[in-house]
């Protein structure tokens, strides 16, 4: 089916481009801004089209995404777009959020509350191995995004025809792993702040054991786990220190001379520059530097 021809009646400064498909023809926008934005609590910044440049940093503002219309913050000031817009479509800012526009944001989250509780009973009665973490509607409600958490594939076509006859409205389904639930969730890492992932993070870098015996610990899965039970975060953060840390030095259980004799090195305490070394007659904590003169410690 051919696409509708979509026209706008806009200035010729605005730098709109004409794109030819097979299928039929669309329009392309070009903006004269670039504004930069963030969604809800994430701390990860989106790229915009802007009209104006008048948007100043807090400003709540509408957008168009690919789930339909959000309400989005404004963080980093309008910048001229002087990127050549050849290969890069940016989807608009529709306006700047109205009292209306904040009050229909504040009922939706009432409603998705409500239709969480719905979805649940649904979930439930079907027998469905989901894990219902949050819904949410878009700005105008044309859409309904449950978000959830399940172990295996989950066939969820019954449930979708029962939602849709529910709220009248498209529904979209959406699997995440236990890692952004924990980042949905939050709560307080062992360190006694609140979780990474809820914080600051917004994309997950891959954390290996091989980082835990880096550090020389015990490779206890549970204590070196966090809420989500995947490796801690920090443990990729402490990764370059402890092998700058840990160059030059022997590895665990490595059979090494001191004074004429000959120990095995059964733990080493990096941060401290302490090693416990032992034998059948003799067990001694000592420095780094008394057992290896020859390296230097002084710049880690």
């Amino acid at each position: 089916m051919n696409q509708r021809v979509i026209k706008e009646k806009e200035p010729r400064e605005r730098n709109e481009r004409r794109l030819h498909k097979k299928e039929g023809t669309t329009v392309q926008r070009s903006f004269p801004f670039v504004a930069y934005v963030s969604f809800r609590e994430s701390k990860k910044i989106y790229t915009f089209g802007s009209d104006t440049n008048e948007l100043a940093v807090g400003d709540q503002v509408v957008v168009e995404t690919v789930r339909g219309q959000e309400i989005a913050t404004i963080v980093k000031p309008c910048e001229p777009f002087m990127v050549n817009t050849g290969n890069l479509e940016l989807k608009p800012i529709l306006r700047k959020a109205s009292e209306k526009d904040l009050k229909t944001s504040r009922v939706n989250a009432e409603r998705a509350k409500e239709a969480m509780k719905i979805c649940g009973e649904h979930i439930k009665r079907l027998g469905l191995g989901m894990n219902l973490i949050e819904a949410e509607y878009t700005l105008d409600r044309s859409k309904i995004i449950f978000v959830y958490v399940a172990d295996e594939r989950v066939d969820f076509r019954e449930l979708l025809k029962e939602l849709a006859a529910e709220f009248k409205c498209r529904i979209e389904l959406r699997q995440i792993g236990p890692r952004n639930k924990s980042k949905l969730v939050g709560g307080l890492g062992m360190c006694g702040m609140e979780t990474c992932c809820s914080r600051f993070l917004n994309d997950f870098d891959v954390v290996s054991i091989n980082m835990a015996k880096n550090q020389l610990l015990a490779l206890n899965i549970q204590k070196l786990s966090g809420q989500c039970g995947k490796l801690m975060c920090c443990l990729k953060y402490e990764d370059s220190q402890y092998k700058k840390l840990r160059e030059g030095l022997p590895k665990l259980n490595s059979q090494i001379e001191y004074k004429g004799k000959k120990y095995r090195v059964t733990s080493m305490n990096v941060l401290l520059q302490q090693a416990k070394i032992e034998n059948k007659e003799d067990v001694q904590f000592l420095s780094f530097q008394e057992l290896w003169p020859d390296v230097d410690f002084s710049q880690r």
